[in-house]
C-alpha cells in the first residue's frame, strides 16, 4: 500500500496560491512590454528673429524633443525676441519659451497678466550685447551715436530692452538723441551694408551667424560696451541682470582682428509656466541638457549649457518637472 501524503490545510494552500500569483506576475512584467507612460500632445514654442539664435536654437531642440519623446508634437513660432517671448508664455500663447533675464524681470516687476505663474526650467547660455559699426566710423563709444541712424531691435525684443538702457547708462535719450530704427537680426547686417543706418545693436549667443557673414562681407568693427556696467547697476529693477563680459578674439575673427572687446552679457532662460505637466516639463529640460552637445555642434552658444549651473534660473523659480529632473542627475 502506498503511504497517503500529508494534508495541507486550506489557509496554507492559499497563502501559496496567492504567492504564486504574486511570481507570475512578477515574471510577466518582467517579460511583457508593458510600455512606460510617455508625455503625449502638442506644445508651442516661441523662439524670436528669423535666422538669429533663439530661431536656430528652437528648431535643433524640436528635433531632440522630437527623438526623446515621440508622442510630443512641437510647434515653433517665431517672435520679435524675449519681452514677447515672455508675455506670450505667461498669457498662455505659447508653452516654452527662451527669454533673457532682464526680460523676464521686466515683465514680473510690471506685475504684467500671468507674471505671477513663470517658471524656470533651465540656464541656457548668455547673450553678449554687440554694437556693430563700419570699420571707417568714427564711433568708439556709445555716447558718441548722439544723432546717428542707429538700429536699436523691433519694439518687443530683448535687444531694444537692453539699447535702450546702454543709450541710459551713457547719458542718452534713446528716443531724442539717436534716431533709432526699430529693425532686427534678419534686416540690421542689409541696413548697415546700404548705408541706411550707422551703427546697430544685437544681444545674442556667440557667434551670431548673421554679424559673422556681415564682418566677411565689409569691414566692420565692435564697440566696446565693458565700462558702462556700473552705470546699468544704478537704473535698478532688470538692469542688475547686466555683467561685464568679454567676447573672445576668435568670436568674429574678421571684425575683430585678434583682439577681445570688453562688453556685457545676460543670461537666457528656458521658461514656461506653472501651468505645464510635470512630466512634460521633466522631459523637456532632460532633451535641453542632454542635446547640448548635438545642438552645440550648429548653435556654438549651446555647448554652454552646463547641468551644474542650469538649474539657477533667477528670478524664476524653478517649475516642479525640472526640479525632479535635477532630482534624478544628482549624483
Amino acid at each position: 500500500m502506498f503511504q497517503a501524503l500529508p494534508r495541507i490545510s486550506r489557509r496554507r494552500a492559499l497563502q501559496g496560491s496567492a504567492a504564486a500569483l504574486v511570481l507570475f506576475g512578477l515574471l510577466l512584467w518582467w517579460l511583457l512590454p508593458m510600455g512606460e507612460s510617455s508625455p503625449s500632445g502638442r506644445v508651442t514654442v516661441s523662439t524670436g528673429v528669423r535666422n538669429a539664435v533663439y530661431e536656430h536654437y528652437g528648431k535643433l531642440l524640436k528635433t531632440a524633443i522630437s527623438r526623446d519623446m515621440p508622442d510630443v508634437d512641437v510647434e515653433l513660432i517665431n517672435s520679435q525676441g524675449s519681452q514677447q517671448n515672455v508675455e506670450r508664455v505667461a498669457t498662455g500663447k505659447a508653452d516654452f519659451t527662451i527669454a533673457a533675464a532682464d526680460a523676464v524681470e521686466k515683465y514680473r516687476l510690471e506685475g504684467a497678466p500671468g507674471a505671477d505663474r513663470l517658471r524656470g526650467c533651465a540656464r541656457l547660455y548668455d547673450d553678449y550685447v554687440q554694437l556693430v559699426v563700419p570699420r571707417s566710423s568714427d564711433v568708439d563709444s556709445v555716447e558718441q551715436l548722439r544723432d546717428l541712424r542707429v538700429a536699436v531691435g523691433q519694439d518687443r525684443s530683448g535687444v531694444r530692452l537692453i539699447a535702450d538702457r546702454v543709450l541710459e547708462a551713457a547719458g542718452l535719450d534713446p528716443a531724442k538723441d539717436v534716431k533709432p530704427v526699430a529693425a532686427g537680426i534678419d534686416t540690421m547686417p542689409e541696413l548697415l551694408k546700404k548705408d541706411k543706418i550707422d551703427a546697430f545693436f544685437w544681444s545674442g549667443g556667440l557667434p551670431t551667424d548673421s554679424v559673422r557673414e556681415l564682418s566677411e562681407e565689409m569691414p566692420v568693427r565692435l564697440v566696446k560696451l565693458g565700462g558702462l556696467v556700473n552705470e546699468l547697476h544704478k537704473q535698478g529693477g532688470a538692469s542688475r541682470y547686466y555683467r561685464a563680459a568679454t567676447m573672445p578674439a576668435d568670436a568674429y575673427p574678421s571684425a575683430q582682428q585678434g583682439s577681445a572687446v570688453p562688453t556685457l552679457a545676460v543670461a537666457n532662460l528656458l521658461v514656461t509656466t506653472d501651468r505645464i505637466d510635470p512630466e512634460l516639463t521633466e522631459g523637456l529640460t532632460r532633451s535641453v541638457i542632454d542635446s547640448r552637445d548635438h545642438i552645440g555642434a550648429q548653435v556654438h552658444a549651446a555647448q554652454l549649457v552646463d547641468l551644474r549651473t542650469a538649474l539657477y534660473t533667477d528670478p524664476l523659480t524653478l517649475h516642479e518637472g525640472a526640479r525632479r529632473y535635477y532630482r534624478s542627475v544628482k549624483p
